[in-house]
């Protein structure tokens, strides 16, 4: 099974790193984030399914709250990552789908279009990794991204997941299909260094 530890912990003792926090989301954040997505709507559109659904203050609001609930379940663990000198929100980075039988999740992100190509998303990401694979005991992360998001592949390359395969139109997305390539990190592989 999957040791997940309870929010308020991270919230007294956060994930960091040597320019950010990552604390569970929480109903606090919503308008951080909703700030964060409505300033980056055509940069995040292209490739997230749920941003046009993210209308209102409310509904980000109503993702936070789900945010938190689904960590206390033990269903998903998202994080805010934020600038660790300003508490700037950038954007989010999760584990999803946990299955506690097989100790695996998918690791999820997202940034803010001008915190994008600064290093934040490789940097957030592989602490997680890292935190799930050691604090979490987890056994296998699994990501996903489009075949044309080479950001998100340049990320995923960075933390040395290997390739597994493709799903042909895994995702529909500003009425096209997205091609995903799969890819997995076992705790057993190893990372290649920052």
């Amino acid at each position: 099974m999957l040791v997940v530890p309870p929010r308020a912990e991270l919230r007294h003792r956060p994930i960091d790193t040597p320019r950010l926090l990552l604390v569970p989301v929480e109903p606090a954040d919503a308008p951080d984030l909703w700030n964060a997505v409505d300033a980056s709507r055509a940069h995040l559109e292209k490739w997230l399914p749920w941003v046009p659904f993210n209308t209102d203050l409310d509904a980000s609001w109503r993702y936070c709250e789900a945010s938190a609930s689904d960590w206390d379940h033990a269903r998903a663990l998202r994080f805010a990552i934020r600038d660790r000198s300003t508490r700037r929100f950038l954007g989010v980075v999760g584990l999803e789908s946990l299955a506690h039988l097989h100790k695996s999740a998918e690791l999820g992100y997202w940034l803010r279009a001008d915190g994008a190509r600064h290093g934040y998303m490789t940097e957030a990401a592989r602490a997680t990794v890292l935190w799930a694979f050691k604090r979490l005991s987890a056994h296998r992360i699994r990501v996903a991204a489009a075949t044309d998001n080479v950001a998100s592949l340049g990320v995923i390359r960075r933390l040395g997941f290997r390739y597994e395969g493709s799903a042909r139109e895994a995702e529909r997305c500003q009425g096209r299909w997205l091609d995903h390539a799969l890819f997995a990190l076992l705790a057993s592989d190893s990372m290649p260094p920052t």
